[in-house]
């Protein structure tokens, strides 16, 4: 049973992982190519859309893929339902947004706006007819099917992408790569999985998801709005084209800390879940899956931080470089997002939506002081204030959530200490190199691979449990692959 659930978690693994750097990479080199092409004033439009669509999204699913994932026993009524709520709660929230369009374009002062939102909205459609799909694909950890008709959505769609771009379609070809995307992930996932739901409705289904499922609905509305929020603030505060820049540094930081806390969360919850009535074996998951995933985002964030300069120069050019500071305050804040989710999860593991609510509520209120800073103070202020309340978060994060394996914020943080050290010896070394003076590119080039020669060898000097858990875990995987 422990053999056949670590060959599930190493699969999934791989394939959580090829999703993300094959279709989540091709995302982010097709928006390199588009960020030549484009202004930051452009990408300042797309975020007050992306405002909107996140926090839609959060009400569409409602909680209840997380229930489902769960639930031991899903059954197709179970589905079917989930299915059909998710699909009228969807065109439910279109509506609104058709009509709330002029409204909304006023309060930030920017009529093209009408038009967008009303178009974009439609992805929410698009996105309600996939999610049972990929509920299931994740329940199973079977994640090579999305791993496959997310690499075809990202190839094709990026394509649209930049040709509507290269014909002068400005930000609507920002909008054309997203529906497209989307419309084909959800196609190809009907195609491969062959789910197709039935017109079937349960209350009892309902009550049951929805009861566990409201708190998380809850909880995630108030963490996406939040996120969303400092791109509201610096929206109606700042300039479009200042949005623009801090939208690129948050997603620059995005392709590495959310890829990984998404890995993490996909594979680990639907595999702790089947662990959680052996709180032994639950408890050293739990702290493999920590010290595992850490050393990777200490690593990749502190690293990002310290190449961002000529990294953003080389990539995109140097109209982006007022991103550089909000880059690198935004990766010590991102470092522990994955730390976060973790420490959520197991909440949800535990069945305690309620706590995972009183959380969310507690870190928001905090949260109100690095707003504040970015309305009177400076934008800067304002995401230095998020790092430090980053930390609160984390605090209470695994305050809640240790004491049910008797594992405590102490010892948490005794496990990570050792991936923490490592990587910021990397990457102060690596940045010290950035003084030196000679192209960008070259620059990077040198930085990258002073900084993966250190990382190496600290870790091999030191046998860090994580490093070699991770060499193990990559090792099993080109064993499977020459098979």
């Amino acid at each position: 049973m422990a053999e056949a659930l670590k060959n599930k978690a190493i699969k999934g693994v791989g394939w959580s992982f090829a999703d993300s750097i094959l279709g989540q990479g091709m995302i982010f080199l097709v928006g390199l190519v588009l960020a030549r092409l484009l202004t930051p004033e452009d990408y300042g439009l797309l975020a007050y859309l992306t405002i909107l669509i996140s926090v839609s999204n959060s009400l569409v699913d409602s909680g209840f893929s997380n229930a489902l994932i769960r639930k031991k026993n899903a059954e197709d009524i179970d589905y079917n339902t989930t299915f059909i709520t998710n699909l009228c709660v969807s065109i439910v929230v279109v509506v609104l947004l058709y009509f709330t369009a002029p409204g909304i374009s006023l309060f930030f002062e920017r009529m093209e706006l009408i038009s967008l939102i009303r178009v974009m909205s439609t992805v929410l459609i698009i996105n309600s007819f996939s999610l049972i799909q990929k509920t299931r694909l994740t329940k199973n950890v079977d994640f090579k099917t999305q791993t496959k008709a997310s690499l075809i959505s990202s190839m094709v769609s990026g394509l649209i992408g930049i040709g509507m771009a290269l014909y002068g379609f400005g930000v609507w070809c920002l909008v054309g790569q997203q529906l497209s995307r989307q419309f084909l992930d959800t196609l190809f996932l009907w195609i491969f999985t062959k789910w197709y739901p039935k017109i079937q409705f349960s209350m009892k289904s309902f009550k049951e998801l929805f009861g566990f499922g409201w708190k998380l609905l809850v909880s995630g509305l108030i963490n996406t709005i939040w996120n969303e929020t400092y791109q509201l603030v610096i929206g109606k505060c700042y300039t479009p084209a200042t949005l623009g820049q801090y939208t690129r540094a948050h997603q620059f930081s995005s392709i590495s800390s959310s890829n990984l806390t998404s890995i993490v969360q996909r594979v680990s919850y639907p595999i702790l879940s089947e662990l959680q009535d052996d709180r032994e074996r639950l408890k050293a998951g739990y702290k493999r899956v920590i010290k595992v995933t850490m050393l990777v985002a200490f690593v990749l964030m502190l690293g990002l931080a310290a190449i961002a300069e000529p990294m953003i120069v080389s990539l995109i050019g140097e109209q982006w470089l007022p991103a550089v500071p909000m880059l690198q305050i935004v990766c010590f804040s991102m470092m522990l997002y994955p730390l976060h989710a973790i420490n959520l999860n197991m909440l949800q593991v535990q069945g305690r939506s309620d706590l995972f609510l009183k959380l969310e509520i507690i870190k928001k209120i905090v949260a109100v002081g690095p707003l504040l800073l970015g309305i009177f103070v400076g934008i800067y202020w304002m995401l230095i204030g998020s790092v430090m309340t980053g930390f609160f978060a984390y605090y209470l994060n695994a305050r809640y959530s240790g004491p049910f394996l008797k594992y405590s914020i102490t010892e948490q943080i005794k496990d990570i200490l050792p991936s923490f050290g490592v990587a910021l010896t990397m990457a102060l070394v690596v940045y010290v190199i950035s003084y030196i003076n000679i192209s960008a590119m070259w620059l990077l080039l040198i930085q990258i691979t002073v900084g993966a020669l250190i990382t190496f060898v600290l870790c091999e000097l030191f046998k860090l449990e994580e490093y070699v858990e991770i060499k193990s875990i990559a090792l099993s995987m080109l064993s499977k692959l020459r098979k």
